[in-house]
């Protein structure tokens, strides 16, 4: 089995800054892509971004410029850096992993959740 851990998520006033982070845990032989989402109140549930093994990033227009993925594949670990935090950023956010538990097969991993909420 296999296990995503988030952690960092708290209350900010606009402006301010969090920094989520995600550990993967269990039966993983690689782990491909990893990313953040969130999930606002009555919303669905959208990407926020997204980092390869590589180190190829991509990003949600809304949080481009603001919004930092990093990971550090040694660890299993998937970090968010959000700046400049504004009131819309206020939603539980998923940590998400592509992973292979084995060559043969891989399939999505996701985590918990944390709140994050950015007062006005």
């Amino acid at each position: 089995q296999v296990q995503l851990v988030e952690s960092g998520g708290g209350l900010v006033r606009a402006g301010g800054s969090l920094r989520l982070s995600c550990t993967a845990s269990g039966s993983i032989f690689r782990i491909n892509a990893m990313g953040w989402y969130r999930q606002a109140p009555g919303k669905q549930r959208d990407l926020v971004a997204t980092i390869t093994s590589g180190g190829r990033t991509d990003y949600q227009d809304s949080v481009k410029g603001r919004f930092t993925i990093s990971r550090d594949n040694a660890k299993n670990t998937v970090y968010l850096q959000m700046n400049s935090l504004k009131p819309e950023d206020t939603a539980v956010y998923f940590c998400n992993a592509d992973v292979y538990r084995s060559p043969l097969g891989h399939r999505d991993y996701w985590g918990q959740g944390t709140q994050v909420t950015v007062s006005s």
